[in-house]
């Protein structure tokens, strides 16, 4: 596998001006590890969900002026996308990691699964661990962990806010990214995609 870990040069891709620089490293020195970790986690995915997961990594090709914030590859069960996917996300910003369970604004489906996550509340409050971190958008690098009133907040949120999404996982700052190796990574992302099927398999039974 060609990815052995996050180093401090990967995020400083995010502190380059300007898109067609920032674009040229991110390519050379993020994108690889992006699409190591894309091929050896979509069988995984596939084994733990009981259907065929295709890996996407982001290629943001219709930028023109402002570069990326973030960067990341993803997984769902399509191969021509994801975004209308609930999905699974490994990703970097310039401040920290992020393994995540998404449902972005443009699944037609994201009101309907805010309602069942409303309706099994208790459910998810105690299967999803209480260090997983939530976030109602996925353009913002903020998230944070949520009592039960405060999911249920969240969800309500994105029952009747047409952009608001629902995105759960974990954070590693960048100053535990960098000192993690492969085995680390790999046990981490393996725990943490388990730990977050539960909120998939909710998001294709709405």
């Amino acid at each position: 596998m060609n990815f052995t870990g996050f180093t401090e040069k990967d995020f400083e891709v995010f502190t380059i001006d300007g898109l067609d620089p920032r674009m040229e490293a991110l390519k050379s020195t993020i994108r690889p590890k992006l699409e190591a970790l894309g091929h050896y986690f979509a069988p995984t995915l596939s084994s733990l969900v009981g259907d065929e997961i295709y890996y996407h990594v982001a290629k943001h090709a219709r930028r023109t002026i402002n570069p990326p914030k973030d960067t990341w590859v993803a997984f769902a069960n399509s191969k021509r996308g994801y975004k209308q996917l609930p999905h699974f996300q490994i990703g970097l910003w310039g401040s920290h990691v992020f393994i995540w369970f998404a449902m972005i604004y443009e699944a037609p489906n994201k009101k309907g699964f805010a309602e069942k996550l409303k309706q099994e509340l208790d459910k998810v409050y105690d299967t999803v661990p209480t260090h997983f971190v939530w976030s109602d958008d996925h353009m913002k690098p903020e998230s944070k962990e949520l009592d039960k009133e405060g999911l249920d907040s969240l969800f309500d949120r994105v029952i009747n806010v047409k952009k608001a999404e629902v995105l759960c996982g974990l954070n590693i700052p960048k100053h535990e990214a960098i000192q993690m190796g492969e085995k680390e990574w790999i046990d981490l992302i393996d725990d943490t995609f388990k730990k977050l099927i539960p909120l998939y398999q909710l998001a294709q039974n709405s």
